[in-house]
């Protein structure tokens, strides 16, 4: 079976941090994804989607994101139930998320609201239901170095001597 999420939305509200009595962070947060196609009169409509994260994943992204940062993340949908107080059975569908990205700099982020961070990828790794299984990787936002001679090769600008035999076409 497959049952795979990609989205890529806003944060409609800073994300609610909350722990379990076991001690496990628990995130919730809603992202506004917009959908593809406009209204008859021309303006584009968004979805408002329930996505909750775990762990490290859920105390990084409480820390990190703010209402409108624009995020990144990859999970699966899960639905669950429960009786609420006047004794009627609650559906919910939500999206687990496994792991978010930042998907602006930190100066955009910061033009909307103050506080924010800078572009990071953040994931679960749950081969295992240990607290501290995670990954947590920073992509630098450095221009990559192009100053190295342009063979590829490392030949001195000498052709390269290859047989007939040896090309695949």
């Amino acid at each position: 079976m497959i049952n795979n999420v990609v989205l890529v939305g806003r944060l409609t509200k800073d994300p609610d941090l909350r722990y379990t009595p076991a001690g496990a962070a628990v995130a919730t947060f809603t992202l506004a994804v917009n959908r593809n196609f406009t209204d008859k009169s021309g303006n584009r409509e968004a979805d408002f989607i329930q996505c909750v994260i775990w762990r490290k994943s859920a105390e990084l992204m409480a820390n990190m994101a703010r209402k409108g940062t624009l995020v990144g993340i990859v999970g699966r949908i899960q639905t669950r139930n429960y009786d609420n107080q006047q004794g009627q059975r609650v559906y919910v569908t939500e999206v687990v998320a496994d792991s978010f990205q930042l998907l602006e700099s930190k100066s955009q982020s910061e033009q909307r609201s103050p506080g924010s961070n800078s572009n990071a990828n953040y994931s679960n790794n749950n081969s295992n239901n240990s607290n501290n299984n995670f990954n947590q990787t920073s992509p630098k936002n450095e221009m990559p170095d192009f100053s190295r001679d342009v063979d590829p090769f490392g030949n001195d600008g000498s052709t390269v001597d290859i047989s007939d035999d040896d090309l695949p076409f």
